[in-house]
């Protein structure tokens, strides 16, 4: 009785803890297109920002604008918001916020390159300043479901952010890497007279990926505001099934998990059971991303290799036979 009543005080002190902890850190996601000058003075501006606040996370700048992650106490995100808006090019964002862990990031990353996220058009790249899909909100969106419009959701996520979450009857091209839309739109061509809505995780992707289709013959095209993430928190558990997958130390996230109408829809790679555990296939030539339960972990002393053998790295390059076979 003395030794179970000790281990449910310490697991609900641990409890206590961890909800303290998550009270306390926060993440913030946000994104711009907007024209830089010089994004390596706003590169040194923002580690400094940085340094100052603690925080930690990813920012990824070019003369195209800005791409954020950043996680720190809620003091820090709320002053780093003040900082960040002393630029005018930085005016009028829409931040997106939720609960953080404290170690989501291991380090702070602020790089220059050519694209706030990679579509890698060349010459024909995509200005979403000048073509864009509508916007729609949250709210708006909902409407659409509940009065059964027709319209058609694609997911411009990677396919393995897709399998442990997204809205009902979906549609996913097989796209392994955001650089691969311009090879798989031929698989929604058939839609290009039909209302489409573009979603991914934040809303960055859709901004290019819906202005490539209206550039692709698309007569229709909306994209949701604020991204996945945004309507999850408007109407959690709602339309949108499962988690959502993110880029950082919490892998997925989710809001009220915990109710009953929250339900899982990953499935192991291997078995087929539901769950939404990832990992990383251990043969060092691959390392791709994929959902494995951990019964079937269990099985292989914790470590996981892809299901019928390795034959793509987790970024799309193909893996010779002699580097498939190191495991």
């Amino acid at each position: 009785m003395g030794k179970t009543l000790f281990a449910n005080i310490a697991r609900w002190l641990k409890y206590i803890n961890n909800y303290k902890s998550m009270q306390k850190y926060e993440i913030i996601l946000f994104y711009k297109y907007v024209y830089i000058e010089d994004p390596l003075a706003v590169k040194a501006w923002q580690e400094d920002i940085c340094a100052r606040l603690e925080l930690k996370g990813r920012c990824i700048l070019a003369s195209e604008g800005i791409n954020v992650t950043f996680e720190g106490t809620k003091e820090s995100i709320t002053e780093y918001v003040k900082e960040l808006e002393k630029d005018k090019r930085f005016l009028n964002i829409h931040f997106k916020l939720s609960i953080g862990t404290g170690n989501a990031f291991p380090k702070l990353s602020i790089k220059v390159r050519k694209e706030i996220v990679s579509l890698g058009l060349g010459v024909c790249d995509i200005d979403p300043n000048q073509t864009t899909g509508v916007h729609l909100s949250p709210l708006e969106l909902h409407e659409w479901i509940k009065n059964r419009k027709e319209f058609y959701i694609i997911d411009m996520r990677n396919v393995y952010e897709h399998k442990v979450g997204h809205f009902k009857n979906s549609i996913m091209p097989s796209i392994e890497n955001f650089r691969d839309l311009p090879r798989v739109v031929g698989q929604i061509i058939h839609l290009k007279n039909k209302t489409v809505l573009t979603v991914c995780t934040g809303g960055v992707r859709c901004e290019k990926a819906s202005g490539f289709l209206i550039t692709q013959g698309f007569t229709d095209v909306y994209q949701l505001d604020g991204g996945i993430v945004s309507y999850m928190e408007c109407f959690p558990n709602e339309d949108f099934q499962g988690k959502l997958y993110v880029f950082d130390g919490r892998v997925t996230m989710g809001f009220y998990t915990d109710d009953i109408k929250h339900e899982i829809i990953g499935k192991c790679d291997n078995c087929g059971e539901k769950s939404e555990n990832y990992v990383n296939c251990d043969n060092s030539s691959c390392h791709r991303h994929f959902i494995s339960c951990k019964n079937c972990l269990s099985k292989n002393e914790g470590k996981a290799f892809c299901v019928g053998g390795c034959v793509l790295s987790r970024h799309g390059r193909k893996i010779s036979r002699l580097e498939a076979d190191l495991v």
